[in-house]
């Protein structure tokens, strides 16, 4: 039961971390093609390069400025589940 309570934990921990990390990208990119269809809708140019190239930019920087500790929540997020593999492995070897 302990087994299933780990693996329990541990997924919604992973849900949360990629929630984390993907929050950064999808709420700028949602903000800036807000922005450019409303420019789009008040100008009555319908051009659709105009709104992919925006959101590419904005990810972009999005990704240089928080990619760091985008990087940083998936590593420690690693290493605890290297951890709990060896403690269930260690736990295993110990019971009969």
């Amino acid at each position: 039961m302990e087994d299933i309570t780990n693996l329990l934990s541990l997924a919604d921990k992973m849900l949360w971390v990629t929630a984390l990390v993907a929050a950064p990208v999808l709420i700028a990119s949602l903000v800036v093609g807000l922005a450019v269809g409303v420019v789009q809708a008040a100008t009555s140019v319908n051009e659709q390069t105009l709104t992919f190239v925006p959101k590419l930019a904005i990810t972009a920087l999005v990704l240089v400025l928080f990619g760091s500790s985008m990087m940083t929540l998936i590593g420690d997020f690693t290493q605890e589940i290297f951890a709990q593999i060896a403690n269930i492995s260690q736990a295993e070897r110990v019971l009969p």
